[in-house]
């Protein structure tokens, strides 16, 4: 799979998943302080799905119906950086290809993938 992080992801998770084989784009090694519509773009283009911690991300897929390959929203607050690479980790390969056109929240105790989109 192909991920594009958003600025606020850590390395670790960015470490976590290409040690899990996946192709990672950081947003804050290309293209820092870029606008959450662009993030949606770069990923668009490479048929990525975007890692975010920002809420933003539903309102520009479902109210604006920007096209994506899908979002994972991570709300992980309050844990090390360790942890939340593990638990991104543990979703990907749980989940797999139902991330691919979804809309995913990522929790300490639950992972809620929300249909095609």
């Amino acid at each position: 799979m192909i991920f594009v992080l958003d600025e606020g992801i850590s390395r670790q998770i960015a470490d976590a998943l290409r040690d899990g084989g996946h192709d990672v784009v950081c947003v804050w090694e290309t293209t820092p302080s870029v606008a959450d519509e662009a993030i949606l773009a770069i990923a668009h283009e490479r048929a990525a799905l975007v890692l975010t911690q920002d809420k933003d991300f539903g309102e520009l897929v479902y109210r604006q119906r920007l096209a994506t390959a899908g979002v994972v929203l991570l709300r992980l607050a309050g844990l090390s950086q360790d942890k939340r690479a593990e638990l991104v980790r543990a979703a990907v390969e749980q989940h797999g290809a139902l991330l691919k056109r979804a809309f995913t929240v990522i929790t300490p105790s639950l992972v809620r993938v929300r249909g095609r989109m």
